[in-house]
């Protein structure tokens, strides 16, 4: 029987990671290491999350989509996408500025790539003062301007910048320049796909002293050149009550802080469901008598065939919630 899976996170070194996702390695050299990412749960090719507790650890996502279908993932959400993991789920912690990216749509991605595009999501975990993001124009442009720019090294003058904070929350579209600032701890929520065009890099050197790769031509092609300076989301915090964030074609996020037994009933929606802890403890029961633990920075896949759950906290807790909607 399908119960809420763990996976064991895929750690990430970056050139501009820090030491928050350190705790999630039990590999001292790893830890010792600056980790950007850590990929939560992933169906990427080479990437593929593995099942760490319970009867069925050591077998990898597809695996288990291959036997349990759409008990595992949704009916609907298996008749589009197949053995193939529809959402890629991380941590992102940024100790220096990321590169100035793009990524294309589902149309440029899948001629060009022959994969899915990348419209993502960003949920501000921690933040240090001076945090902030870089989030498309800040006023209409075109191509010959932007390329001017890139040119001479300014292309941050025409970005829209985002001073953030614990608990901010951003939608970010395929065609959307963007970048995290240093100082940012991210949830991050995406399609699932790996194809990213950096852009500008700060004329940075990798560890072996050479610039990391550029990918203008392939950008230029993918950026929207409009006026971007409302990507941030507005919600209300209600404890005990599901607050929507985002809802769009590859999926739902919502927020939700409790501090009393929440029961969730997902019978309608067809789909896989997963939990990212953000703060507390809780136990999800899925049973009458059977329960999985869940604290802080954890991350848990519900099977689709589990539609009847029941969250009882520790302590407050605060979760993001994820479906296909």
């Amino acid at each position: 029987m399908l119960y809420p899976l763990k996976f064991t996170p895929i750690l990430k070194q970056t050139i501009w990671g820090g030491e928050k996702l350190a705790y999630k390695s039990q590999n001292k050299n790893v830890q010792s290491s600056p980790i950007g990412e850590s990929w939560e749960i992933s169906g990427v090719q080479e990437n593929q999350s593995v099942v760490s507790e319970g009867p069925l650890a050591g077998n990898n996502l597809e695996e288990l989509i291959e036997v349990y279908m759409g008990d595992l993932v949704g009916d609907r959400v298996y008749e589009k996408f197949g053995i193939e993991f529809p959402l890629l789920i991380k941590y992102i912690d940024a100790c220096d500025d990321l590169s100035i990216q793009v990524h294309p749509d589902d149309a440029i991605a899948r001629e060009r790539h022959n994969a899915y595009g990348k419209t993502e999501m960003w949920y501000v975990v921690d933040a240090t003062p001076e945090a902030r993001l870089l989030l498309g124009f800040n006023k209409n442009t075109d191509k010959t301007e932007y390329l001017d720019k890139l040119q001479h090294h300014t292309l941050p003058e025409l970005l829209n910048v985002e001073k953030v904070k614990k608990g901010d929350c951003f939608f970010i579209p395929a065609g959307t320049v963007h970048a995290i600032g240093k100082g940012c701890l991210i949830a991050e929520i995406q399609q699932t796909s790996d194809i990213t065009y950096r852009i500008y890099d700060y004329d940075r050197r990798d560890k072996n002293g050479q610039a990391r790769e550029l990918h203008t031509e392939l950008a230029t092609d993918v950026i929207c050149f409009k006026q971007q300076t409302e990507h941030s989301i507005h919600y209300h915090s209600h404890e005990n009550h599901t607050e929507e964030l985002v809802s769009c074609n590859y999926f739902t996020t919502n927020y939700l802080k409790f501090d009393r037994e929440i029961e969730k009933d997902y019978f309608e929606i067809d789909s896989f469901v997963i939990y990212m802890c953000l703060e507390g403890e809780f136990s999800i029961v899925y049973n009458i008598d059977q329960s999985i633990k869940m604290k802080k920075g954890e991350t848990v896949l519900i099977p689709a065939s589990l539609q009847n759950i029941f969250l009882l906290p520790e302590r407050e807790s605060e979760i993001l919630e994820i479906y296909i909607g």
